[in-house]
Order: C-alpha cells, then sequence, then structure tokens
C-alpha cells in the first residue's frame, strides 16, 4: 500500500514564503510524475506544478515564476518552494504520484490527505 503524507502549510501573509512536503510511503518501485495540485473554495482543483524522473517541470502560468517544484527520488518525496505567495494562492494543496509497486506493475496515481495553505494579512 502506497501512502503519501504532505507537511508544510500554514498561515502566511501576502509576499510570504512557504514549502510544502510530500513524503511517499510503501512498496513503491518507481514514481513518475510527482505534481501539485490545489482546490480553492467553490473552484475545481488545478494542477499547479509537475516534474518527472529526468526533472522537467511544468507549472501553471498563475505560479510561473514565484513556485519552484523539486524532487528527491532517494527520499520519494517531492517539494513546492513558494515565493511571493498571493491571496488567491489560498487553497488545499494535494500532492499527487504515479507510481507502481514492481518493475512490470501497473502504475497507480496516489494522492496526499491536502495541507491548507492561507495568505492573508
Amino acid at each position: 500500500q502506497v501512502q503519501l503524507v504532505e507537511s508544510g502549510g500554514g498561515l502566511v501573509q501576502p509576499g510570504g514564503s512557504l514549502r510544502l512536503s510530500c513524503a511517499a510511503s510503501g512498496s513503491i518501485f518507481s514514481i513518475d510524475p510527482m505534481a501539485w495540485y490545489r482546490q480553492a473554495p467553490g473552484k475545481q482543483r488545478e494542477l499547479v506544478a509537475a516534474i518527472t524522473s529526468l526533472g522537467s517541470t511544468n507549472y501553471a502560468d498563475s505560479v510561473q515564476g514565484r513556485f519552484t517544484i523539486s524532487r528527491d527520488n532517494g527520499k520519494k518525496t517531492v517539494y513546492l518552494q513558494m515565493n511571493s505567495l498571493k491571496p488567491e494562492d489560498t487553497a488545499v494543496y494535494y500532492c499527487q504520484m504515479f507510481a507502481s509497486t514492481s518493475r512490470f506493475g501497473r502504475k497507480y496515481d496516489y494522492w496526499g490527505q491536502g495541507t491548507q495553505v492561507t495568505v492573508s494579512s
């Protein structure tokens, strides 16, 4: 069983920074890609950033230049460094990983429990 545990959310003032972490545990053979999504009240869940095992990244236009996604393959962890935070970044942030538990096994997507990020003065 694969589990994802997130940490690092909280309350921050506009212009501030936060770093989110998401660590995977369980019998995992490979993870690719890893991603962060967010969901604000009354809105659909949206992709924030994604990263492949080779380090290729993709960002939503709204966070380009402010957020940085990274991963530590050895620790099975993905990070989201969020700088210059704005009130519109307020949302529950979820990590997602596509993981297989064996070399020729199928990949399944797994989700973290979500962590609240609130940007307010």
